[in-house]
């Protein structure tokens, strides 16, 4: 570039050209940041997946703020994948970014295609699953549950997997099936604390947190989503504990069971007075 011109990357207002030509800056083998060099798919995508869980943090706190820097740092992750792509000859920016858009042409024939737009959410989402499921047909991904990620959570994979049998017919018809199943899996893992091996006893777990995953499926519930309102509710109450021990004076390492489960309780009552 000429001297008397600005280079582009340190000039605000370029949006993603301008994100885009600073990932090809920080890759390059002569004059790009050694860690950035360094990095793979593999090394990256830990990072990807972090992003994302910041990104549905700041949704659930409600700070759009943060939001808005988080969705900043997702993108820096595709941009990432984007150019280690883009080096190797398998795809770059504009080839993922022309293929989502492809994908969604072709899974919304009732907005950019000739089917009427005259039919409920529940129709629509039963048409996606069908359009998804010719998709995965035209990659050789043949079986039922071909495709679910298996990087996912453990209990949204487990309730993805369940839909997937459930298509087929798979699956419990009443709620109340379940709970018999949870039951039967509860007991069995208390027989297997009491006679098994460690790896049986892991085993009987994951059967049971299995039936929990298809429970709330039935219940319309999203176990992930509900176990992590289950762990900002411990936490909340849990600080609260520590905080009224600490201005009593007692740190907590030296507080009875009794004690904190006095402020416990507290916390609890405090929690179901209404607003």
């Amino acid at each position: 570039m000429p001297d008397n011109e600005p280079d582009p990357v340190l000039k605000p207002g370029g949006g993603v050209a301008r994100l885009l030509e600073i990932m090809r800056r920080l890759r390059d083998p002569e004059s790009g940041c050694p860690w950035d060099i360094e990095q793979d798919f593999a090394s990256i995508a830990p990072y990807t997946i972090e992003e994302a869980y910041e990104v549905a943090d700041a949704i659930e706190r409600r700070d759009w703020g943060d939001l808005e820097s988080e969705l900043g740092d997702l993108l820096l992750q595709v941009v990432y994948h984007a150019r280690m792509g883009e080096e190797q000859g398998l795809f770059d920016f504009h080839s993922i970014a022309e293929g989502i858009a492809e994908k969604m042409v072709a899974r919304h024939p009732h907005v950019f295609g000739s089917e009427s737009r005259e039919k409920s959410a529940a129709q629509q989402t039963r048409d996606w699953e069908a359009i998804k499921a010719a998709e995965r047909a035209g990659r050789a991904q043949k079986g039922v549950l071909a495709g679910v990620a298996k990087n996912l959570p453990a209990l949204t994979r487990a309730e993805k997997l369940q839909k997937r049998a459930a298509r087929v017919g798979f699956d419990w018809d009443d709620p109340k099936a379940v709970l018999a199943k949870l039951a039967e899996e509860s007991a069995e893992l208390v027989e297997a604390r009491e006679k098994l091996t460690q790896d049986q006893v892991e085993e009987e777990m994951g059967d049971l947190l299995f039936v929990m995953a298809n429970l709330a499926r039935h219940l319309g519930v999203d176990p992930e989503q509900a176990l992590r309102r289950t762990n900002a509710k411990f936490e909340r109450r849990f600080n609260a504990v520590e905080e009224n021990l600490q201005a009593s004076g007692k740190p907590i390492e030296e507080a009875t069971l009794a004690e904190m489960d006095a402020l416990w309780n507290a916390e609890r009552a405090r929690d179901k007075l209404p607003e």
